[in-house]
C-alpha cells in the first residue's frame, strides 16, 4: 500500500494493511501519516473495536494507491504499526485472493481513460 499527500505528491510506500471485510472503514497508521507532512483535522470520531472498547480517532485527507487504482478522501488514524484495509474501500474492488499463488488482484480491469 502506497499514502500519497494529495497537494504535494510525497509518498510512502509500504504500508502494511490487514484486510478486515467486518471494518466499516480504513483505518492508517498515524506515522505513516505523519511521515507525509499532511494536515491532521480537528475533528475525531469515535470508533469501536471488535473488543467493543471505544477510542477516538483522528482524521486526515490523503491519496491511498492499492491495486494501480487510487482512493481519495479522509481516512481515519491509529497508533498503531499496521492500518486496517475497510469496506470503504474493498466495497469498490472485485479482490481475488490466491493463496497457492501468494498474489492478489482486482479482478475488474481498469478504465481507460481517454
Amino acid at each position: 500500500m502506497v499514502l500519497r499527500h494529495p497537494d504535494t505528491g510525497n509518498r510512502v510506500e509500504d504500508i502494511l494493511l490487514l484486510i478486515d471485510s467486518g471494518a466499516d472503514v480504513t483505518l492508517l497508521p498515524r506515522t505513516a501519516v505523519d511521515q507525509l507532512g499532511v494536515v491532521i483535522m480537528d475533528d475525531q470520531y469515535e470508533i469501536m473495536g471488535f473488543d467493543a472498547r471505544i477510542t477516538l480517532a483522528a482524521v486526515a485527507r490523503v491519496d491511498l494507491l492499492f491495486l494501480r487504482r487510487t482512493f481519495k478522501g479522509s481516512y481515519l488514524l491509529i497508533d498503531q504499526d499496521h492500518g486496517i484495509l475497510g469496506r470503504d474501500i474493498l466495497n469498490l474492488l472485485a479482490l481475488v485472493l490466491d493463496g497457492p499463488g501468494q498474489t492478489w488482484y482486482d479482478q475488474r480491469p481498469i478504465a481507460n481513460k481517454t
